[in-house]
């Protein structure tokens, strides 16, 4: 169980993980053993609620493939434990940033007295110019 913060978690089981060879630090070892972590996390079928599943896709990007698979790709360090931590990681502040609903834009329009300034100025740079 992964925990998002305390009202929200993710199954392990959602999670599909497969190592593949890795290129970067390692030298020799990288062409012998399997360190990078391709993490891939079926958004639309997971227990996220909906709202939190929408912003997941859309912070993600490019991530995401066409059936709604985020996959997230670490390989940066030199050992397996490491890079599928730093996945996992990824995976959570992700989830973090998106678990944080955006405040709704209300559109405003300039006050009274910021209108008479304007026009003030505009009239007073109208006799400059004159």
């Amino acid at each position: 169980m992964i925990i998002i913060n305390p009202a929200l978690s993710i199954d392990e089981r959602e999670i599909d993980e497969r190592f593949v060879r890795s290129s970067g630090p390692g030298g020799q070892n990288v062409n012998k053993v399997a360190t990078a972590v391709q993490l891939r996390f079926d958004v639309q079928a997971s227990s996220l609620p909906d709202a939190v599943k929408q912003r997941v896709v859309g912070l993600a990007g490019s991530r995401v493939t066409d059936d709604g698979v985020l996959v997230i790709e670490a390989r940066e360090h030199r050992t397996q434990a490491k890079n599928r931590e730093a996945a996992r990681e990824r995976l959570v502040t992700l989830i973090r940033r998106a678990t944080h609903q955006p405040k709704k834009r209300r559109p405003t329009t300039p006050g009274k007295a910021a209108k008479e300034q304007r026009l003030v100025s505009k009239k007073r740079r109208g006799e400059i110019k004159a």
